[in-house]
């Protein structure tokens, strides 16, 4: 995308000390301005790691779609740039802050508006926790698929922003799947309504789409109105333990060969499985790779019957069933602490990259060769029942060498799922972390297209300046 000239912060300080917001800024209702430095601190980036961040002027915190439109009027009239925030657990440095900008925090619009168990909609504000709309549906009998390891954390917001996707969507999809009608404010404070609530409609463009992944640069949402489905029926787990990586790779393509209805389809290997059980203590070190399958269907038992029979025949050394719902919830559990887990071996950047299902057993022979090559620890997790693996790699940020062979292997593998047919990306998006790959992934037209998109929405260009360039 097109490069912008450097954004320069137009506040001062008063004879006090106190910081001065630029004019209409200063104009806003105080109790949605924030100048405090130790709560800027607080918002100067997300979890990512490496990625450039900078310090706001201030944090907005509107209620409100019509206090989001003050907010982003004022900054339009102000030139000053605005970086909306979630909850912050974004992996790609998107909600990092950008020096003489304000972060507009969406923490307070956090409200379930609505839930209609016969169209099996749900009405949300974008600070909503994706694990709290999940549990509200559920009193109906309905389930919201989308299911991102930060589930109990992440909002929907950002899972809109990001087009973030879990560990359900081997079978159900990402959040674009599941996105009916969006309410967003406009660079300008315009307000704009996308999508129906019908089960139908084809009029117009389908905006809905193109602003679901946008990461923040096209508008802010502020009212979002999602698909449901019915609850499944309670899942059967299926743990699945290899000798090494690329037998557990070939069970993955084997078992989405198959076009089996599995729920979820993880993979984690030995350094990701030593790091959970030292953190759990739930025994899971020993092996060199482990699947773990989850099955929601009604005849969920005979699917997992054949998935065994798929894992025996690419090597499995042990298989076994669970059809105890707690034991299938801890068994997910570990999957969603395989970060936090790897996080206690030392510094860590972590990819996200996604291949064709058929090429997952080369990502991971990719993976443990620049492991080997480099001589640094690198932990595989991720859904490997779509492609998408999360190869994180530990060392040490005190030293420059350590750190620059981490940057080294961080390239070689992105480099390494693009020359196999996929994507930098597959569900934390570009943000700051790679924005310089866009350009290497999308051809020339794709990049003039999407610039012309987001100069017809942004022309000045204030929101999230320096994310997806």
């Amino acid at each position: 995308m097109e490069r912008r000239t450097r954004w320069i912060p137009r506040a001062g300080r008063d004879d006090t000390g106190a910081v001065t917001l630029p004019q209409p800024l200063d104009a806003l209702d105080p109790a949605l301005v924030t100048t405090d430095p130790d709560v800027l601190a607080s918002y100067v980036r997300d979890e990512s790691r490496l990625t450039p961040a900078g310090v706001p002027l201030a944090v907005l915190s509107p209620r409100t779609t019509a206090e989001v439109a003050d907010c982003l009027r004022a900054c339009h009239a102000a030139g000053v740039p605005v970086v909306a925030r979630g909850a912050g657990s974004g992996l790609s440095g998107g909600a990092n802050a950008v020096d003489g900008g304000v972060v507009l925090s969406l923490r307070r619009m956090d409200r379930i508006l609505e839930v209609d168990p016969v169209e099996r909609l749900a009405v949300v504000q974008p600070g909503v926790v994706t694990a709290d709309l999940r549990a509200a549906v559920a009193e109906q009998g309905l389930f919201y698929p989308p299911d991102p390891g930060s589930v109990a954390m992440c909002t929907i917001g950002g899972n809109v922003a990001t087009n973030a996707g879990g560990m359900c969507c081997v079978k159900y999809g990402v959040t674009r799947d599941f996105v009916e009608a969006l309410e967003v404010v406009l660079a300008d404070g315009r307000v704009m309504r996308t999508g129906t609530r019908t089960v139908k409609g084809v009029a117009g463009y389908d905006l809905t789409s193109l602003l679901v992944g946008s990461e923040g640069t096209l508008g802010v949402v502020t009212e979002v109105t999602v698909r449901l489905v019915p609850a499944p029926a309670p899942s059967l787990t299926l743990v699945a333990t290899y000798a090494d990586l690329a037998a557990a790779g070939a069970a993955v393509t084997a078992v989405t060969g198959a076009g089996l209805p599995v729920a979820a389809l993880e993979i984690l290997d030995a350094t990701t499985l030593q790091a959970v059980d030292a953190m759990t203590g739930m025994g899971l070190a020993g092996a060199a790779a482990m699947l773990l399958v989850q099955a929601d269907a009604a005849d969920a038992a005979s699917v997992l019957t054949r998935v065994e029979e798929l894992c025996l025949a690419a090597g499995a050394v042990d298989v076994a069933v669970s059809d105890d719902p707690q034991e299938s919830v801890l068994l997910m559990e570990a999957r969603r602490l395989a970060l936090p887990a790897l996080e206690r071996l030392g510094d860590w950047l972590l990819d996200d990259v996604c291949v064709p299902r058929a090429r997952v057993v080369d990502l991971i022979t990719l993976v443990e060769q620049v492991g080997a090559e480099t001589g640094l620890t690198i932990g595989v997790f991720g859904h490997a029942g779509d492609g998408n693996l999360h190869p994180t790699v530990i060392f040490d940020a005190a030293d420059p060498a350590s750190t620059a062979a981490a940057h080294g292997a961080f390239e070689r593998i992105t480099a390494g799922a693009l020359s196999l047919g996929g994507t930098v990306t597959g569900e934390h998006g570009v943000g700051r972390l790679k924005a310089p790959w866009l350009r290497r992934e999308l051809d020339p037209v794709a990049l003039e297209v999407s610039a012309a998109l987001r100069r017809t929405l942004d022309p000045a260009g204030i929101l999230s300046p320096a994310t997806m360039r």
